[in-house]
């Protein structure tokens, strides 16, 4: 990992720019990643999260207004002059910007400032190495890491020019500089080979469930929605759950048994954020397959939020970016236990249901309408089964697809079916029967 973390939180002044020309271009750089739609109160608010969650000590927070951004330093001179001064006076040790820097901004930040700079991507990959805990989670945070630093090498070793000659001194004529950025490419290339031996093992899990017609759930959602507290809650599991931004990193898949269904796969994946960095999307892809492979999405959502709306958008973005924007979704409102006047019972209809992941709220509902959104189209209705046919039956009870049984006169079993169709076709076709016209 690339970022050394003092035992106490550093000294850190967080800077935020509102630009009226959102449009704007810099030179020689990409469209300026500006969302004029969303309060930037609650922008500042969780970018100081993210600092926070990094481990800095937020002293000093500047809102600057600009019409674009300057060339050299983002914001303007007098404003850098003005940090410099809060720098020295309340000795900030890290200066944040809540904006993508350029490398050549961020040198010229940190020669004026004579402290460390970082951009917002930067912010989120080092709480990203600070989350992993898998070997796989690690490579792909080094593996964004070394994406975003090789543009910023430069910066450590300005004062060095080519190797020097003499006894033991002779080196391959390169500088310092292309040594190190050569390094940093075998490196990349060793990790992506890594990482695609990884893709395809997954790849081979998920063809396996798919052989096995084990239909495949992922819980998506922005940061701190409650995710892994309502996986935990399905799968009655420990998987690490915690009130922190980005607290789950690696995918944890478990089997999960719905009442009127059967069995599934549920998956818990990596929370989203606004303006997550094009370098975690591409490192991550092999997490994010996870979400785009899956038969139904539950986007859980933090109900109690000031900017739900905004967050809906955020991860909707994200779902457009890695393909997945088509996969059928449920909405899981959660957290309820910290709203006031939200009756559960007064549901609209099963695009969108309420509950308390801590508290266990609205789960049986939940459940219910998972059945109905993967089972599709619901048979109900009386199945007669002769006495010889004991073990479709069994079948049926074990997936959860009978409600009620009479014995008949003749010694038939007449169950009273309601359960998904094409799962109910799929038990029949197992034991050469097929399922009667009338419903």
């Amino acid at each position: 990992m690339f970022f050394d973390r003092p035992k106490d939180g550093e000294r850190a002044l967080l800077v935020h720019c509102d630009f009226t020309q959102i449009n704007s271009l810099l030179p020689g750089s990409k469209k300026v990643d500006i969302v004029s739609s969303i309060d930037h109160k609650l922008i500042i608010s969780e970018f100081s999260e993210l600092a926070s969650s990094a481990g800095a000590d937020v002293v000093e927070v500047y809102k600057i207004s600009r019409k674009i951004p300057n060339s050299k330093f983002f914001i303007g001179s007098g404003k850098i002059l003005e940090i410099k001064e809060c720098v020295r006076n309340e000795k900030i040790e890290i200066v944040m910007f809540n904006h993508n820097l350029s490398p050549s901004q961020e040198r010229n930040i940190e020669k004026e400032l004579n402290c460390k700079v970082i951009d917002r991507t930067g912010l989120i990959l080092d709480i990203f190495a600070q989350r992993a805990r898998s070997h796989i989670g690690k490579l792909q945070v080094e593996l964004a890491q070394l994406d975003h630093i090789s543009t910023r090498l430069v910066r450590g070793w300005t004062h060095l020019e080519r190797q020097k000659g003499g006894i033991g001194l002779r080196g391959p004529g390169e500088s310092q500089l292309e040594t190190d950025r050569r390094l940093l490419r075998e490196r990349i290339k060793w990790i992506r080979q890594r990482l695609s031996k990884v893709n395809k093992q997954r790849e081979q899990g998920r063809k396996s469930r798919k052989r096995a017609e084990l239909p495949t759930i992922a819980i998506i959602g922005y940061t701190n929605a409650g995710k892994s507290t309502l996986f935990n809650s399905l799968v009655k599991e420990s998987v690490f759950a915690a009130d922190q931004l980005f607290a789950t990193l690696d995918p944890t898949l478990r089997a999960l048994e719905i009442p009127q269904f059967g069995k599934v796969i549920l998956a818990d994946t990596v929370g989203f954020v606004r303006d997550l960095p094009h370098k975690l999307v591409d490192a991550f892809k092999a997490t994010l397959d996870e979400a785009t492979e899956a038969d139904l999405l539950l986007h859980v959502i933090d109900a109690s939020s000031d900017d739900v709306s905004s967050n809906i958008e955020a991860v909707n973005n994200v779902l457009e970016e890695i393909d997945a924007s088509d996969i059928p979704m449920l909405q899981v409102m959660n957290k309820i236990d910290c709203l006031d006047n939200i009756k559960t019972d007064e549901l609209p209809n099963h695009e969108k249901v309420w509950i308390s992941a801590s508290t266990g709220e609205g789960i049986p509902h939940l459940l219910s309408t998972i059945a109905k959104n993967i089972g599709g189209a619901y048979w109900k209705g009386k199945l007669t089964l002769a006495a010889s046919q004991c073990k479709l039956r069994s079948k049926l009870y074990s997936s959860g697809a009978v409600l009620a049984e009479e014995i008949s006169t003749f010694g038939d079993f007449i169950l009273e079916i309601d359960f998904p169709k094409n799962e109910l076709i799929r038990l029949l076709d197992t034991e050469g029967q097929i399922l009667p016209s009338r419903n």
